[in-house]
């Protein structure tokens, strides 16, 4: 998997671990991907078992919803993520820095 596809896959279970009875129009409007984009990445979260899809049923209204669950594997898949985010940052960091002195040095 590219990391733009784990990127954009981070960036729904992050929105869905806020808010896991968001609607896939309601995903696609907060994250500025299209519907089809969103759909596909549920269906790979899915497929890899990072999120499990559960019906819920208003007892009042009748009416059922989909709420999307984050299972455990989809947990430590985020964790990773941000994990490698977080070092990929930190090593940038360090280039900047080190290229800043470099560039301090030869004044």
């Amino acid at each position: 998997m590219d990391d733009e596809n784990k990127s954009d896959q981070f960036e729904v279970l992050r929105k869905l671990n806020t808010n896991p009875s968001s609607t896939q129009r309601e995903l696609s409007n907060q994250l500025g991907f299209s519907l089809g984009k969103i759909n596909y990445c549920l269906k790979s979260l899915k497929n890899k078992g990072y999120i499990k899809l559960k019906n819920f049923q208003s007892q009042e209204h009748k009416i059922k919803y989909l709420r999307y669950i984050i299972t455990r594997k989809g947990i430590a898949f985020r964790t990773r993520l941000t994990i490698n985010f977080m070092k990929k940052k930190m090593k940038e960091y360090d280039q900047l820095k080190n290229e800043l002195n470099k560039n301090k040095n030869n004044e």
